[in-house]
């Protein structure tokens, strides 16, 4: 298996309703065009131990399929504005592969269990600038299911939702003034639409009801 990708997640989630209507990006600073939607079909299963050492630790673990990012993925510890994302690619069984359970070693090496499936119908667009992508805008709806089991409990009903994320491009602004002032412009087109700041931290956290 290949050296894992990694990226810096900057990124805001938005709630908003079933028929809400997309927002009006022409207000963005840096933005000149946004792409047609590109709709992804994907479904990630996530895990932890039994205890909760990952989430203890800020740790997400993921295998996901469908979309240009598919595989498994550790979402490491929020540091500041951002948090570090590495990919591995699927592999050939369902298994967690040696290196993923080597990388996860450093939180934890007790057996993990599935925690949540979530299947989600994105459509993805991208805000572009004269310097490429400033950013990733996508509309989500998702169906949350809680795969812990108590011992002779009837499984949770799935949660659904809508929701929108905006995550920071390669041509983003790098600073943290730029930054501000492109989220505070987001913030305003969202609310324009419909949307709102949304108080759940993860797809994750809301699947399992937090």
């Amino acid at each position: 298996m290949s050296e894992p990708s990694r990226t810096v997640e900057v990124e805001r989630k938005y709630d908003v309703d079933g028929s809400t209507p997309l927002p009006s990006w022409e207000a963005i600073p840096g933005v000149d065009a946004v792409t047609e939607g590109e709709p992804r079909a994907l479904d990630a299963r996530y895990f932890d131990t039994a205890s909760g050492d990952l989430a203890r630790a800020g740790v997400a673990l993921r295998r996901r399929t469908g979309g240009p990012d598919e595989g498994w993925h550790v979402k490491g510890p929020r540091t500041g504005d951002g948090r570090i994302e590495l990919g591995w690619p699927l592999g050939e069984s369902d298994d967690l592969p040696p290196q993923v359970a080597e990388f996860v070693a450093q939180w934890t090496t007790a057996p993990l269990i599935p925690l949540a499936r979530i299947e989600n119908a994105r459509t993805a667009y991208l805000l572009t600038g004269p310097d490429g992508v400033v950013a990733e805008f996508v509309d989500d709806r998702v169906r949350g299911t809680d795969l812990r089991l108590p011992a002779g409990l009837p499984a949770p009903a799935p949660r659904e939702w809508r929701e929108w994320e905006m995550e920071l491009g390669p041509a983003a602004p790098a600073d943290e003034a730029g930054r501000s002032a492109f989220f505070l412009a987001v913030e305003r087109a969202v609310a324009a639409a419909g949307g709102r700041v949304s108080p759940s931290g993860s797809k994750l956290g809301r699947a399992l009801g937090f």
